[in-house]
């Protein structure tokens, strides 16, 4: 079986992305990763909670499905986007992940743009675009996550939810779970009032500070 290993972690992923923030109603999370041209991808149909190593479908970078008991998923389109432009600008990003969560899907719903409204928001690029609508599962969605995520490890798929990359599929499902996070923060403080956002400037120093443990109290 091609790239057993890698399909068995994404059945893992999927059920942990589901425990860890959930989905809407009938829908089914997406869950990818590649290893050098080739790409495993969560099936059409299957539940997460069913899924088996040999129902996912392993791709090439050309979209051209090699094994599996079931086809893709409808956003896989989407998914091959991300591990192409990954591919060709030699980006270390080898995992995607994407899942309709409430917050996600509010944000979405009303935001051109989510505000870095806390600080871990620059472990994900600083400010989340939100790609304009279209229909799922298409190569204009895709097109339009793909360019949302250049420089990003993060973006909101307009009035759908969120979608995630990372090096690897443990970091793509926390980076996904930041986001969620991040939406849910961004929701709450609206509540109150207008919330704060950070400057540029300020997570640039933010991640100046994440690249060092305890050094003292005035290390800049």
């Amino acid at each position: 079986m091609l790239l057993e290993q890698e399909r068995r972690d994404v059945c893992l992923t999927a059920r942990n992305l589901v425990s860890a923030v959930g989905s809407a109603p009938g829908e089914s999370t997406t869950v990818s990763v590649r290893s050098g041209d080739l790409v495993v991808v969560t099936p059409h149909g299957v539940a997460p909670d069913q899924l088996q190593p040999a129902d996912c479908p392993v791709m090439s970078l050309d979209d051209r499905v090699l094994e599996g008991r079931h086809g893709p998923a409808a956003e896989a389109t989407l998914h091959m986007a991300v591990h192409r432009q990954a591919a060709e600008h030699g980006r270390d990003a080898a995992a995607v992940v994407n899942a309709f969560t409430t917050d996600t899907v509010a944000v979405s719903s009303v935001l051109a743009e989510l505000p870095p409204v806390h600080h871990r928001a620059a472990a994900l690029g600083g400010a989340i675009t939100v790609t304009p609508y279209t229909t799922y599962g298409t190569g204009e969605i895709a097109d339009q996550a793909a360019k949302a995520l250049k420089g990003r490890d993060a973006a909101l798929l307009a009035n759908h939810g969120g979608v995630a990359l990372g090096h690897g599929l443990e970091h793509a499902l926390e980076n996904l779970r930041l986001l969620d996070w991040l939406c849910a923060a961004y929701l709450r403080a609206r509540q109150i009032g207008e919330p704060r956002v950070l400057s540029e400037d300020e997570l640039a120093l933010v991640r100046q500070r994440d690249t060092y443990g305890w050094a003292g109290p005035d290390v800049f």
